[in-house]
């Protein structure tokens, strides 16, 4: 996870990954955010982290598309809406399981991207258009393509399994 190139000096400046982790076709994906960079005051509100559609970085997180929405459905029901979290001392450590994504099949995740916003997701409840797509959560502060990583950081016990960051 970088800084995307489009955002002001004085936004916040994340870095950090994003790791997956889907041990069968039809397993459950699960995602661990280890991210830094936030502002160290306790009164910042969440932030929201979406995949979009493209891995394309060449406009920094602007050339990212929209959210992956393989399914033309109403946000916050998109396979890579994450919610909202908050960060604590400048920092989010998080492990999320059961996520609508997968790394498998036609509806892959690979080599989408993910992104991290400005604002927190009003998760469809704001009463306009752009609540229904992307939840109003503001501009893109930092962005990683998914990808294959080896050696694998977060494998799957005694079972061969695909982990990407």
């Amino acid at each position: 996870m970088k800084p995307s190139s489009k955002i002001d000096a004085d936004k916040p400046q994340v870095t950090g990954q994003v790791l997956f982790r889907q041990c069968y076709s039809y397993g459950r994906l699960e995602a661990i955010f280890y991210l830094d960079g936030f502002p160290l005051d306790n009164n910042q509100s969440s932030r929201a982290i979406h995949i979009h559609e493209l891995g394309d970085l060449s406009n920094g997180c602007d050339s990212t598309g929209g959210h992956y929405n393989p399914f033309r459905v109403n946000h916050p029901r998109h396979p890579g809406d994450f919610g909202n979290f908050l960060p604590k001392e400048g920092k989010i450590r998080k492990y999320k399981t059961n996520l609508f994504a997968t790394i498998f099949g036609p509806y892959s995740i690979m080599g989408r991207s993910v992104v991290i916003h400005e604002q927190e997701d009003d998760m469809g409840k704001g009463n306009n258009k752009a609540s229904l797509e992307n939840g109003n959560a503001g501009k893109r502060l930092a962005c990683c393509v998914i990808g294959i990583r080896f050696p694998f950081p977060f494998a799957c016990s005694s079972v061969k399994c695909l982990s990407l960051v």
